[in-house]
């Protein structure tokens, strides 16, 4: 284990997958938990980033490997997940990262197409996993199962209706497998991370800089404003977060929705009128 690791989150022996973790809060939860003694399996669409992650994340001693996964494809990830179960002899924890952004948008412009997209991949990728997870997990009688949500799902951000629904899905999905599951020995909780300068966010920003007419420089120091803390978050305080519910220190923790966001509790503020159409 490096030396580096939080003494609060050892995870020595165990067996994680993350998925959506070629980069990103993904790529940062991985690498916490592979420090904290997990052997890790990086799980993404991205075939060349994962691995290229995956081998970084080895050079420095660390146990990690990628393999390639379509979490909106139940088939393959019930095969994906049962594979790993099979060939490690056990799965102990699950991370439920993988998802999408929604294009910004008014709830009265939201195509069907984007609605479905968003939806599909962020809320019912998330069940897929957590079902072949969970399975799995009842019959080894313990695991381990944490969802990244977002603070949208608890207090949604105008113009992008269908990712604060997936987020809030997520969090009630959440909350049930904590019930459905506590007699196995499983416990299921969420992070809901505030904002995070990933290349996720990025975009988000670029497209609400746009609406907004202001300059990515200026929503970048008007979000960090809004932090309490007065700091825009980092991979790590979402990592340690994840790792930290994943521990025996929190072993009497399950259906809770932990906000690591500086104390921000969600965007509330109304978009303006927008110009008639002509």
């Amino acid at each position: 284990m490096n030396d580096s690791s939080p003494s609060f989150a050892s995870l020595k022996g165990q067996v994680a997958l993350v998925t959506g973790a070629a980069q990103g809060l993904g790529l940062a939860i991985a690498g916490q938990l592979a420090q904290c003694g997990a052997s890790v399996v990086i799980a993404d669409l991205q075939r060349e980033k994962a691995q290229s992650a995956a081998a970084e994340l080895s050079r420095t001693g660390l146990a990690v490997e990628a393999t390639v996964l379509d979490i909106a494809d139940s088939g393959a990830v019930n095969q994906s997940v049962n594979a790993l179960a099979e060939a490690r002899g056990r799965l102990d924890i699950v991370v439920n990262n993988a998802g999408v952004g929604q294009t910004v948008a008014p709830v009265v412009e939201l195509s069907d197409q984007e609605w479905h997209r968003v939806l599909n991949i962020t809320l019912t990728g998330t069940f897929y996993v957590c079902r072949a997870a969970g399975r799995i997990m009842e019959k080894q009688g313990s695991g381990c199962i944490v969802n990244v949500a977002s603070i949208n799902g608890e207090s949604p951000a105008a113009l992008v209706a269908a990712y604060n629904a997936a987020k809030a899905g997520v969090i009630s999905l959440t909350r049930t497998l904590a019930l459905e599951l506590a007699a196995y020995g499983i416990r299921v909780n969420a992070v809901s991370p505030g904002p995070v300068y990933t290349d996720f966010n990025k975009t988000v920003m670029a497209q609400r800089c746009r609406t907004l007419n202001i300059t990515e420089d200026q929503m970048i120091e008007r979000i960090r404003g809004a932090v309490p803390l007065g700091r825009w978050g980092e991979g790590r305080d979402i990592a340690c977060a994840v790792a930290f519910l994943c521990s025996s220190e929190a072993s009497w923790i399950t259906g809770e929705v932990l906000r690591v966001s500086g104390g921000l509790t969600g965007v509330s503020a109304a978009p303006p009128k927008r110009a008639a159409s002509v």
